[in-house]
């Protein structure tokens, strides 16, 4: 944002909003079932907003707080994609149940869906994460795709939710799967973070980045024992870093923070069919692996070979894909890569956020490169 002249001073000062945080987080086993009165405080027309599977299994828990505070929900599923068709469908929704609260409920797309919904009708959010997958729940952030899930752009948000309710219980019950592609999401915030920002003198920048470096490592120590005890203490410090401290991140250092290069070649990926069964966090992990050899060949940067060799350990040790052929790419075409290669340096895209200007062909030769050491 542009600095502004106070005429009587002469002195230039500089506006900045940020977005830090949720107002309310509850987390803990069952806390679900113990929020039904933060809910209520906000609503007494509740839409549930997710996936079809997500709603059947939801209702189960939001049934009897509807009918303990005399609340009326409405469900509707987000489907096909968060799309502009599905918020215009859920738009009208909305309307037809006269909701005064958004529930959102799921992974990423459906609790951006649900915030954005909120957004746009001017009502209060609610966000409850099935998995660890990211941390939608927790950011003033929400991205579009087609209804082909293709990524379109991302729409900044007026705040953060209203509600976070984080409950070990649900999460338990996602496949172990969406939490390694959460670690992938949460760890790139340090790769991100600290290229594009790790100069700033900002000192909620600073806080920022060096947050984003005590999530890498706890996500280092932590990942490979909490994936083999779900449930135990450190599965919960783990979703807990994927969740909540990867906002926490993104809030205090605002877009600088957020995403890069390895974002960037998640969205691209996107607009191949194939990449579509990856998980959101699956093409981010493969993203800073392409972020890496992109500093290592353009910038010649040892530093960056080294930790793209520390994170193939990782990745291989945890279930991250290393390469192409892990993402379920192997039979994609030139053409195909080409194609995403174009779209993520878009000139509106995050990967402009690198300190030096990355070509198509040179992110083209970067995602094609051998990424894994045989």
């Amino acid at each position: 944002m542009p600095a502004k002249t106070n005429k009587k001073t002469s002195v230039i000062t500089s506006i900045n909003t940020l977005l830090i945080s949720p107002t309310q987080v509850v987390q803990g086993e069952g806390s679900l079932s113990e929020s039904g009165q933060a809910i209520a405080r906000l609503g007494n027309r509740p839409l549930v907003v997710g996936g079809n599977h997500t709603l059947d299994l939801i209702s189960s828990y939001l049934n009897p707080i509807f009918k303990q505070f005399k609340l009326t929900g409405g469900f509707e599923s987000y489907a096909p994609d968060c799309s502009e068709t599905s918020l215009k469908k859920l738009a009208q929704a909305t309307q037809d149940h006269q909701a005064d609260l958004i529930i959102g409920v799921g992974g990423g797309k459906a609790l951006d869906t649900a915030k954005l919904l909120a957004y746009q009708q001017q009502l209060p959010i609610v966000t409850i994460p099935t998995s660890g997958a990211t941390c939608a729940a927790w950011t003033a952030l929400s991205n579009i795709y087609s209804n082909q899930g293709a990524f379109q752009y991302d729409v900044p948000l007026s705040r953060c939710p209203d509600l976070v309710i984080l409950d070990y219980n649900l999460i338990k019950t996602a496949p172990k799967q969406t939490l390694v592609a959460g670690i992938g999401d949460a760890i790139a915030k340090w790769y991100e973070a600290s290229v594009s920002s790790g100069n700033s003198t900002a000192t909620l920048t600073i806080a920022a980045v060096q947050q984003a470096r005590v999530l890498r490592d706890i996500l280092l120590q932590k990942s490979a024992t909490a994936l083999d005890n779900i449930g135990g203490e450190d599965w919960r410090e783990v979703v807990n870093a994927t969740v909540l401290l990867a906002g926490v991140i993104g809030g205090l250092g605002g877009a600088n923070c957020r995403t890069v290069a390895a974002h960037a070649v998640h969205n691209g990926l996107t607009h191949i069919p194939a990449a579509h069964d990856a998980l959101h966090g699956e093409k981010v992990a493969y993203g800073i692996l392409v972020q890496l050899r992109l500093e290592e060949i353009i910038q010649g940067n040892q530093l960056a070979a080294s930790s793209r060799q520390q994170l193939l350990k990782f990745y291989e040790e945890i279930g991250l894909p290393r390469s192409l052929e892990d993402l379920g790419l192997s039979q994609v075409t030139l053409e195909e890569l080409r194609h995403a290669a174009v779209v993520t340096c878009d000139p509106k895209s995050d990967i402009h956020r690198l300190p030096f200007k990355v070509s198509p062909e040179q992110l083209l030769s970067a995602m094609v490169s051998t990424l894994v050491e045989k």
